[in-house]
């Protein structure tokens, strides 16, 4: 991990408020779920030798220029969230309400951040095996004055498909990526995207979109294929087998 600079300008927003439908577990009773018998969410279960949320909060606060960690979780565990959160520096770590919408969401996180932030990076919790690479990638990206997105080409061919199954095109996949997270941005720029989605009643499924819709540059960065997002059951043995031995 390679961070020239020593201030400590960087805020880091990890998406955690999602119900993880897709990925159905039984509730674990260190979870201190708020409903007896309540599915465990997708974002506190273990994956790679600890819970999946952790990793990503972890991983982020290796860096000396982080100055906040922000885990936007569920309103229900926003009072007494994971006992296992307590591994994480104390003093870097804020704990904040998720919204109605994955942009809601964010955009909470971002309003938690302390005034010191010049940076800003947005990660989804389902991303726990981020690589330090990336995110150096990514935040140097930032402060050069531009976005940047992780990112990987695709590789497959890609089929438009119809209601009833038929194949209507082949779509050229040249100049084609998919997009990750983590995310990073001036911090200028993405309250500005914010504000003018706020502004516009506009939703984007991630924040680089909201950035490229007000003319601001963004880039993308190679990505990692471990830096898969966990969506349902078979996921969680996939990443099991990309995570790194427990040290």
């Amino acid at each position: 991990m390679a961070v020239a600079n020593s201030a400590r300008d960087v805020g880091v927003v990890i998406v955690a408020a999602g119900a993880g439908t897709r990925a159905s577990g039984a509730a674990a009773p260190e979870l201190n779920a708020p409903e007896l018998n309540a599915p465990e969410l997708k974002q506190f279960r273990w994956v790679g030798g600890k819970p999946m949320l952790l990793h990503s909060v972890q991983r982020f606060q290796e860096r000396p220029d982080v100055a906040m960690v922000v885990c936007v979780l569920p309103r229900a565990y926003v009072g007494d969230p994971p006992p296992w959160l307590m591994q994480a520096d104390l003093d870097r770590l804020l704990i904040s309400v998720g919204g109605p919408t994955r942009q809601d969401s964010v955009a909470n996180g971002v309003a938690d951040l302390p005034g010191e932030v010049e940076i800003i990076v947005v990660h989804d919790a389902a991303r726990p095996l981020v690589s330090a690479a990336t995110i150096d990638a990514v935040i140097a990206v930032a402060r050069s004055g531009r976005g940047a997105v992780a990112g990987l080409p695709v590789v497959d061919t890609l089929k438009e498909v119809g209601a009833d199954g038929a194949i209507a095109r082949t779509v050229e996949r040249t100049g084609l990526w998919r997009a990750q997270t983590p995310q990073a941005f001036p911090k200028a720029a993405l309250l500005r995207a914010h504000d003018a989605a706020r502004r516009d009643r506009v939703s984007a499924t991630d924040d680089a979109a909201l950035c490229e819709r007000i003319g601001f540059p963004v880039v993308v960065v190679r990505g990692s294929e471990r830096a898969m997002k966990i969506t349902d059951e078979a996921d969680f043995a996939r990443a099991d087998a990309l995570a790194p031995l427990p040290e």
